[in-house]
């Protein structure tokens, strides 16, 4: 019997700038055991994606060559909590950008009452990260504070939010008066154009922070030190101004720091599940109080995948990007 075929993207050449983003017809994905296939509605688009494309951070063994972290929609498949029907959100290890996808029914959730695919799908990759690097990794406890870089991208608003549902204080950094000004309506206690002010100097005019959340790496490292509290952490989720950094050891030693970080596609599936009702367990609760609302800045059909990765490169966004079937 053939296999039906389904509409996907993939990278012409196997590498390449966002152009190089083509639909194709590939083979629909069959559930192995355990999994749910479903009905692709939409589907986030994270910066992994654009270094995947790029020919970086490939997909972990198992999973589909093509791109796509996180969708939304029906199941068709059921498996484990799921039957054919209900409305999920998932997070992958890749595949995402097709007309169906295939995930461990663990590493499902429910669409949030009330949302639309297009809000669900933006809610796994960065939902995920920021439970996982934030608040178990960095530890970030109600009464703290939260200094976050890139406060205007799909992680930074959603770690704005999450940080103020668990009664944090949170400190923004954004380049630009416009960007500051975002990160602010957003519910940020004090934002910062990094590209006008020291954000290490306007931190501990705050009172310093416990909790650093970087994507930026590079000169913010020493900064993110000086601005630290006593037995505060600093956490690394990227390094887009370059990953390669001084360790000042003595300084680390006098504030009794701790420099950690993580990258979430390679965890094994059972961390990811772990993660997956954890997660449902602490932030579905503050979705369904109002305190959560994903930043929807664009959204593209999936045919016009490359110019939504154009979109995501030029750096303007608030929020998240996402791809619709």
């Amino acid at each position: 019997m053939t296999q039906p075929l389904m509409t996907a993207i993939a990278v012409e050449g196997g590498r390449g700038p966002a152009e190089a983003l083509k639909a194709v017809q590939i083979d629909r994905p069959v559930p192995g055991p355990g999994q749910i296939l479903i009905k692709v509605e939409a589907a986030g688009i994270n910066r992994p994606d654009i270094l995947q494309r790029l020919g970086g951070y490939p997909p972990p063994p198992g999973s589909p060559d093509t791109m796509g972290l996180e969708v939304a929609g029906d199941v068709v498949e059921g498996a484990g909590r799921w039957k054919a029907g209900d409305r999920v959100t998932a997070l992958l290890g890749g595949g995402g950008y097709a007309e169906y996808a295939v995930v461990d029914a663990r590493h499902a959730l429910p669409i949030p009452a009330g949302f639309t695919a297009v809000q669900a799908a933006a809610l796994p990759e960065t939902v995920f990260t920021v439970f996982a690097n934030v608040f178990e990794h960095g530890g970030l406890k109600a009464g703290e504070t939260l200094l976050i870089h890139g406060a205007t991208s799909g992680i930074g608003t959603t770690a704005i939010q999450m940080a103020k549902a668990a009664g944090a204080k949170v400190i923004a950094t954004g380049r630009g008066p416009e960007k500051a000004a975002q990160a602010k309506a957003l519910g940020a206690d004090v934002s910062i154009d990094a590209s006008a002010e020291d954000f290490a100097e306007v931190a501990k005019a705050h009172g310093g922070v416990d909790v650093v959340l970087d994507m930026v790496g590079g000169d913010y490292f020493s900064k993110n030190l000086d601005a630290l509290k006593t037995g505060g952490r600093i956490v690394f989720i990227a390094a887009l101004a370059g990953g390669e950094i001084a360790l000042p050891i003595f300084r680390i030693m006098q504030k009794r720091a701790v420099v950690t970080g993580s990258t979430l596609r390679p965890r094994d599936a059972d961390e990811k599940a772990r993660l997956a009702a954890a997660v449902e367990a602490t932030v579905w609760p503050w979705i369904a109080a109002g305190a959560l609302i994903p930043q929807i800045d664009a959204t593209f059909p999936l045919a016009q995948a490359a110019l939504a990765h154009a979109h995501l490169e030029g750096g303007a966004h608030l929020g998240k990007i996402v791809l619709t079937m």
